[in-house]
């Protein structure tokens, strides 16, 4: 469970793994109050995942060996066709 800031205070959604950029999640009745109804609306929380910078030697050797086991799992585990770590070798070119 994640909290999230709402108009009343603080929400929580649920966040799966696997979870994309992009990805939107709706808190139901978190929102504002419509001009011509008295019940409030949804709220729409907006995933945006960060992609680690600064990594120390240790750490990209541990990126390395995630990419070889995902590259030996096949295409399956990519919701696109350029890797994962081709996206984090091109943020850091």
């Amino acid at each position: 469970m994640q909290e999230v800031p709402t108009l009343s205070g603080r929400g929580e959604i649920t966040i799966p793994e696997g979870t994309q950029t992009g990805k939107t999640f709706r808190l139901r009745g978190k929102g504002i109050k419509g001009v011509r109804s008295s019940y409030p609306g949804d709220l729409y929380c907006h995933v945006v995942v960060e992609t680690p910078v600064r990594l120390n030697e240790e750490q990209k050797a541990l990126l390395r060996q995630f990419e070889a086991s995902l590259n030996s799992g096949g295409d399956r585990h990519s919701p696109k066709s350029e890797s994962w770590t081709d996206k984090v070798k091109n943020f850091f070119s």
